[in-house]
């Protein structure tokens, strides 16, 4: 290869510099809000010194690399940058939470992480923060909720910026080329926000708190400018809003492509739609029920309560009506649990194990079963329906499917376990585990400023690990280890 061509690792250095230029300018977004607020001007060095480090730094590899040519990747190289791109992220968006002197650095990393992730879990205290800061984590979680690689690499390439985009763990290629499906996701994603906005000024929710909840419910990451979320409003109008951009959020991309051009009949059919309607008939009574034959709810108010928690959830939201979920049945946590760890649409904002895996799970099983009761010379091509077409299931898809869901237990488990070494109960370890871990935000409050270091830095590997879905990272480690026994790295 010519020496004026750059490729390999010192490729991924040049193009985290790249990056670095962008998290740089994203970090200067937030500085409106002091347009509006000129009283918060002293939070401007929080964000204009990391901002500034991010942009020079990657000016400075940009500018060393500038005249040679690019090369290529080589196999798995692109998930090692997509993990680098995350932590660079959230290292300089933790700066801002750390520079204030009111947060850690480790209490600035665990919310980035939870920003960019679109969990929700927070060791803010939103009633004595400033404006700035709290609409600086609606914009992590807007740029988490769109994707954060699709946000930095339509910057860059398109072809080289699909293959990251893949390795992020996204498959919504709405269009041909990157540049054009993120084009369509992002009119879809802001329209969906401006409409949600509308909708809450529109049933007396002040400006600035309608853009910040819309913009998080969009995005299924549940950070609120209220301490008591979305039960602050008391508002059966708000409530249905938000369930609608909360469902909105945790629905598949292409779901809504087929929506917007009429095609009904291939959104009803498609698995994950049908998968939901079932979840709903049978979790959503089941919570109805439990909040009702505890006492203290007529059955209106324990169906309002249900179908919201319900929806928050499943979606991977994490916005609360209720004030305090340690004094719910038991039945209504663990039902929760379950929703949590299940998730929402795969393509969408939100986290979990996604529909399509569970889904695809139990017809495996089932057609499993099928295979024993059948002569063993029967082959049979198996199909599932995605979004109105029947899709040839592989046997490596099912193989690779049950080790995603063996490995979200694996991880599942090691974490709460972890919880329960500090004294927590197993439920209350499982639940606020199984939030970070499916990036929901639900909390029984065992994450927040007085958690200790390693409760919040395991809920930051949870909360990573979730959004990346373990084997970006596991193959990035893998070929960096490799390749170091190789002495190939740079």
């Amino acid at each position: 290869m010519d020496k004026r061509t750059v490729s390999g690792y010192p490729l991924i250095v040049n193009y985290l510099g790249i990056f670095s230029i962008l998290i740089g300018l994203i970090l200067l977004v937030p500085l409106t809000v002091i347009l509006f607020r000129p009283q918060e001007i002293a939070q401007l060095p929080h964000f204009i010194i990391p901002s500034l480090i991010a942009i020079t730094s990657g000016s400075a590899i940009v500018f060393y690399f500038k005249d040679r040519e690019k090369g290529h990747l080589e196999r798995n190289q692109d998930a090692i940058l997509v993990v680098l791109i995350w932590m660079m992220a959230i290292f300089y968006s933790a700066l801002p939470f750390s520079l204030s002197g009111t947060y850690s650095l480790t209490q600035g990393v665990f919310e980035a992480t939870s920003g960019f992730s679109t969990t929700g879990l927070t060791v803010v205290n939103v009633t004595e923060a400033p404006h700035i800061l709290l609409f600086f984590r609606s914009i992590l979680q807007f740029v988490g909720g769109v994707g954060l690689v699709l946000v930095l690499t339509s910057a860059i390439s398109d072809k080289f910026g699909m293959r990251l985009y893949n390795a992020e763990g996204h498959s919504d290629k709405l269009m041909p080329n990157l540049i054009r499906s993120a084009r369509m996701i992002l009119t879809i994603y802001v329209g969906y926000i401006v409409l949600g906005m509308l909708a809450y000024m529109a049933f007396g929710m002040p400006f600035f708190e309608a853009l910040n909840h819309s913009i998080c419910a969009v995005a299924t990451g549940g950070f609120s400018t209220n301490a008591s979320s979305i039960g602050a409003y008391d508002s059966v109008q708000i409530e249905i809003v938000t369930i609608v951009l909360m469902i909105l959020g945790g629905t598949n991309f292409f779901v809504h492509l087929m929506l917007l051009r009429g095609k009904l009949k291939n959104v009803f059919s498609h698995i994950e739609i049908k998968l939901l309607g079932i979840l709903i008939l049978l979790f959503l009574p089941m919570l109805v029920i439990s909040i009702r034959t505890a006492g203290g709810e007529t059955f209106g108010q324990s169906l309002r309560i249900g179908t919201f928690q319900f929806f928050s959830a499943i979606t991977g939201t994490g916005y609360q009506t209720i004030a305090s979920f340690n004094p719910m049945p038991e039945t209504f946590l663990f039902i929760l649990i379950i929703l949590m760890v299940l998730g929402a649409g795969m393509g969408s904002t939100a986290g979990g194990m996604k529909q399509y895996r569970v889904a695809l799970a139990f017809k495996s099983f089932f057609w499993s079963v099928k295979n024993q009761l059948s002569h063993r010379k029967t082959i049979r091509t198996r199909f599932i329906n995605k979004l109105g077409t029947n899709t040839v299931v592989e046997k490596e898809d099912i193989v690779f499917n049950y080790s995603f869901l063996m490995t979200y237990v694996i991880v599942l488990l090691s974490g709460t376990l972890i919880f329960t070494a500090f004294g927590y109960t197993l439920r209350d370890s499982l639940f606020e585990f199984a939030s970070a871990l499916g990036t929901v935000g639900l909390s029984v409050g065992i994450t927040g400023a007085n958690a200790h270091p390693l409760i919040l830095w395991t809920s930051t590997f949870g909360m990573f690990f979730g959004r990346l879905e373990f084997f970006v990272i596991f193959v990035a480690i893998s070929k960096v280890v490799l390749d170091v026994t190789k002495k190939k790295i740079m």
